[in-house]
């Protein structure tokens, strides 16, 4: 019965079912579509847009949580319970971590780092047409030794590996798989970070800089909550976690 019914109203809106669960597993798989990463992402955030009702009623009773922004062309998807910043706490919680993921540290840190970095630059005006910006790769590593005290790591495929995965959570945009090979790299932080870092994680991690010149550093108790507080809002942060990085473009 809920299939007739799901096939009537994609044929109203002239969507085969295959088209439609196609969109439903990119989604639910990577958690997050944006329509400028790919030509496919762009085909399936246009495909959202037709069915986005039928979508919203179908994930309901799952108590999936939708996150759609229209300005910045993007759609994020949170497992039932999830905190996310700008939109309201949902009653009822889960009684455990269900099928969520934890980040590794070293991911927890670089986002904590890009969202501080997307903060400054959105006070200095310095964000292109489709809300991104523009970081080197030497400044983040600056970045990440200012605040945190940490590198990136040293070793080249970890290093790809962690930035396939910020991009896999389309919290990044590069141009090619060599990212990270060269200190000259460049790569954008997408508007989606401010949805992964609640203000208060990123207050806390601006804190040390209204101190003295010589406490100016993160201490490691504020690290540690700031990287927890993260942690735990990422572990909410798609579905289907760990996905292979799409190779088509």
């Amino acid at each position: 019965m809920i299939n007739t019914l799901i096939n009537d109203a994609l044929d109203k809106l002239n969507i085969s079912p295959d088209a439609f669960s196609e969109l439903l597993i990119r989604l639910l798989d990577y958690g997050v579509i944006c329509r400028d990463e790919s030509l496919i992402e762009e085909q399936l955030y246009d495909r959202y847009l037709q069915c986005q009702s039928l979508i919203e009623d179908y994930l309901l009773p799952l108590k999936v949580r939708i996150q759609h922004d229209k300005k910045f062309a993007f759609v994020r998807v949170y497992p039932p319970g999830s905190v996310v910043p700008g939109l309201a706490d949902q009653e009822d919680q889960p009684f455990s971590q269900g099928f969520r993921t934890r980040p590794n540290q070293q991911e927890i840190a670089v986002i904590l780092v890009l969202r501080a970095e997307y903060d400054k630059a959105l006070r200095d005006g310095q964000i292109d047409e489709n809300g991104c910006v523009l970081i080197s790769l030497e400044a983040l590593s600056i970045a990440l030794n200012n605040l945190l005290k940490r590198q990136l790591p040293d070793n080249s495929v970890d290093r790809k590996q962690l930035f396939r995965r910020l991009r896999q959570l389309r919290l990044i945009h590069v141009n090619n798989d060599d990212f990270g090979d060269s200190g000259e790299s460049w790569l954008r932080i997408r508007p989606g970070i401010t949805s992964f870092v609640s203000e208060a994680v990123l207050n806390a991690l601006k804190e040390p800089a209204l101190m003295d010149d010589d406490k100016k550093t993160m201490s490691e108790q504020q690290r540690l909550e700031s990287e927890k507080a993260l942690a735990d809002s990422l572990a909410s942060s798609s579905v289907f976690v760990d996905s292979a990085d799409e190779g088509a473009h």
